[in-house]
């Protein structure tokens, strides 16, 4: 089994690599082989059999559970250390009781910081907007912190009553308004992970010569942990990227001292230079704007809990989450794990409906990652093709004007043929 390595910063990988990949619960079953089924396509038409791709399959979740005991072995993490990239289908995560996320787990245990989530939209697919076409965007969400760190009591636990009087008895905290039905949780927000999180960001606008990093937050509210946020975002930019980018704070500095036309004439300045400009909204606000002005944002950086909303928002603007790929990715040590967005919809789990398409772009991700660039496009003018024609699975086929809905397989099977 041929093993991809990081040598100086750098992906080494082999002519012949290995992957692996969780199949995923419910309709990961179906998902995960039809998506399997168009990389090894793409992959042997690109490179006229030169290179290939060897699935490694890793048990999580449901049959894992089954299997050995526990939903996530640590034979399966240890495998996702050695091999550096892995592929995976949908896991059940319970709300309210149960284990905590399988998802979650993965992505600190790896700590993959950067969840990179893509949306562009496909023509051919329906969207409740009027000009789908003018959302593109690439959000980088922070993957390891905020909320999703899973510092939380249940009301009514010692450790819930404990954590209540140290807020009340040694930090002076009188604003719980009903302590005693309770449950608290611990949003951690540090500067090192913030800024590892938007250098990724600034970077990955730099190299594909986009024009702006909007640092999407809620600092209004929430000051030290969403402000800052904001202030390490604005700090990076004009400490470690001074050359290459302008900052709206810079803007209001200018603005400040020496009036609003002065600001306007440097912004102008900076954009005809081609300078990578910095600029923050407030979440809500952003989520609104996405709607009226989306040509305004195209690499968006931001904390856990608002990058779950805003990606699941710009998915629906393009036609939902069945087509909205997802990766968590490591930077600096390499590793990646590429994912289906969606859940493991039990209700049509075994019946071909599926749509795999979440799947197959992360999958196109994992390739574009791995610089088979030439296979991944192979598979997005494919996909384009069959939506422009009106083929997909019912998800998608019941909004296209004259749309044949295809099953799982068969909407793999017809990406094969037409790539």
């Amino acid at each position: 089994m041929s093993k991809i390595e990081m040598k100086n910063g750098k992906l080494i990988v082999p002519n012949k690599v290995t992957i692996p990949f969780i199949e995923g619960d419910g309709v990961g079953a179906e998902i995960t082989p039809a998506s399997q089924m168009v990389v090894n396509a793409a992959v042997k038409k690109a490179y006229n059999g030169e290179k290939s791709i060897e699935w490694l399959e890793v048990l999580a979740g449901d049959k894992a559970q089954k299997e050995l005991g526990t939903p996530l072995p640590d034979d399966t993490i240890n495998t996702f250390k050695e091999y550096l990239i892995g592929i995976k289908g949908p896991l059940t995560t319970p709300v309210g009781e149960g284990m905590r996320s399988l998802n979650v787990a993965l992505r600190q245990t790896l700590d993959l910081y950067v969840c990179l989530r893509p949306v562009r939209w496909f023509k051919g697919t329906s969207s409740p907007v009027k000009e789908p076409n003018k959302v593109n965007m690439v959000v980088f969400r922070e993957n390891t912190e905020d909320i999703y760190a899973g510092i939380e009591w249940k009301t009514g636990t010692e450790e819930a009553k404990k954590f209540y009087n140290f807020l009340k008895n040694e930090m002076g905290v009188t604003k719980v308004r009903f302590p005693e039905t309770s449950s608290f949780g611990v949003k951690p927000v540090s500067e090192e992970g913030s800024k590892r999180l938007i250098r990724s960001a600034i970077e990955y606008a730099l190299l594909n010569k986009l024009p702006s990093v909007t640092l999407v937050h809620k600092g209004n509210i929430m000051k030290f942990t969403e402000g800052g946020f904001k202030k390490y975002g604005y700090e990076l930019a004009r400490k470690e990227f001074a050359h290459q980018t302008f900052t709206m704070e810079e803007y209001a500095e200018i603005k400040k001292e020496f009036g609003e036309d002065k600001a306007k004439e440097k912004l102008k300045e900076a954009k005809e230079q081609g300078k990578l400009i910095i600029k923050d909204n407030i979440c809500d606000a952003f989520l609104q704007n996405t709607l009226l002005k989306p040509e305004d944002y195209s690499v968006i950086a931001t904390l856990n809990l608002n990058g779950d909303y805003i990606s699941d928002q710009l998915a629906a603007m393009v036609g939902g989450i069945g087509i909205a790929p997802g990766g968590n990715i490591n930077y600096k040590t390499g590793h990646a794990i590429f994912e289906a967005t969606h859940g493991t919809a039990p209700d049509i789990a075994g019946k071909n409906k599926a749509n795999p398409c979440s799947l197959i772009l992360s999958s196109v991700m994992a390739l574009e990652y791995l610089n088979m660039n030439e296979a991944a496009s192979l598979i997005i003018n494919a996909l384009e093709k069959s939506f422009e024609s009106g083929y997909a699975t019912e998800d998608l086929a019941s909004f296209m004007d004259n749309g044949t809905a295809l099953g799982t397989k068969e909407f793999a099977e017809r990406i094969v043929s037409i790539m």
